[in-house]
């Protein structure tokens, strides 16, 4: 099969290794022709992704329309920011497209799926997610994650592409739910960060998971997810993982906040976009939407965009009227 890998991140280049299988033929993307450049003379993406070989006989290509030219399936591995503008290169494109970016668009509150049926209508759509974090699947880590698309078909058939011994992939048609599980978690991720960063216990970050979970399922089954969803790899799964890994970046954001950088200087240090920033300010704005209660959520997104001391942040949550745990809401 003809593969194209859109976006040359950590993500993008740990996917492309489990493709790179004799009967695939792997056109790498990136728009800046110095990574690529950088990547075919040392077969290494050392920026994003340190430490691991890249197969060869890959094709580096910065221009994206030759990216998708005779391409079968394009995996887009870009950040949500940008995740509108490249794919407007994608409206004759016929054949299958799997995301696995995960955030919310601020403008319109979409998520990647929605944003794809406008930019390619054309195209089967796919979603693929789950607690995955990029280094481990390269160094073959017993993984799972779900491809879900509200064609059963198209989802079969990304399960089938991307299935290892290593790397087990089911599917799923709740599309909106697996997307905001994977995206929503980095918010909640950020909070985590900040309970490691403070000295926080065991106790403090379990609780905070869990009252996160809800959050998340408040605020999806609002935007139409099935609530089930949230109890499996892209809800809890994924939360879990990013909450606790040092490899997540949303946890290592938000433990630098928590050590005593301020927000700006916090996200300057990062190589690489941690979503649950801007995710934040477009999950509140859902939930402002829909007049669903996110504290957790909230409260990070005033910490990072409203100036919101951590102290305060953290006062806000402890002090909130006490109530049934209603986790059936």
């Amino acid at each position: 099969m003809r593969i194209s890998i859109i976006g040359a991140g950590a993500w993008g280049s740990a996917l492309g290794r489990i493709l790179s299988i004799p009967e695939n033929r792997i056109t790498l993307w990136s728009n800046d022709p110095g990574q690529l450049e950088e990547i075919g003379r040392t077969g290494r993406n050392e920026v994003f992704f340190p430490g691991y070989d890249l197969p060869g006989d890959w094709r580096l290509e910065p221009d994206i329309h030759k990216a998708l030219d005779d391409c079968e399936t394009a995996v887009i591995a870009v950040p949500s920011q940008v995740f509108r503008k490249v794919t407007n290169n994608f409206g004759d494109f016929e054949g299958t497209l799997i995301s696995v970016t995960k955030g919310i668009e601020y403008d319109t509150g979409m998520t990647m799926s929605q944003i794809l049926s406008e930019t390619a209508p054309n195209a089967d759509v796919c979603t693929l997610s789950g607690p995955s974090l990029a280094f481990e699947v390269a160094r073959g880590v017993p993984t799972a994650v779900v491809a879900a698309s509200e064609n059963r078909q198209t989802a079969v058939a990304a399960q089938e592409l991307f299935h290892r011994p290593t790397f087990r992939v089911y599917t799923s048609n709740d599309i909106i739910g697996i997307e905001l599980g994977g995206a929503l978690k980095n918010v909640i991720a950020i909070a985590a960060g900040l309970c490691d960063g403070l000295g926080f216990g065991d106790n403090s970050k379990a609780a905070l998971i869990t009252r996160g979970i809800v959050e998340i399922q408040r605020l999806g089954t609002a935007c139409g997810a099935k609530a089930v969803t949230f109890a499996g790899l892209s809800g809890l799964g994924d939360l879990t993982v990013t909450c606790f890994s040092p490899l997540s970046r949303n946890r290592t954001l938000g433990e630098k906040i928590g050590r005593g950088m301020s927000p700006e200087e916090a996200v300057g240090s990062m190589t690489a976009v941690a979503e649950g920033s801007p995710t934040s300010k477009s999950a509140h704005q859902l939930s402002i939407k829909h007049g669903v209660e996110t504290p957790i959520i909230s409260e990070v997104y005033a910490l990072l965009y409203k100036n919101k001391s951590v102290n305060e942040a953290i006062n806000t949550l402890l002090h909130r009227d006490t109530k049934a745990e209603d986790l059936d809401e």
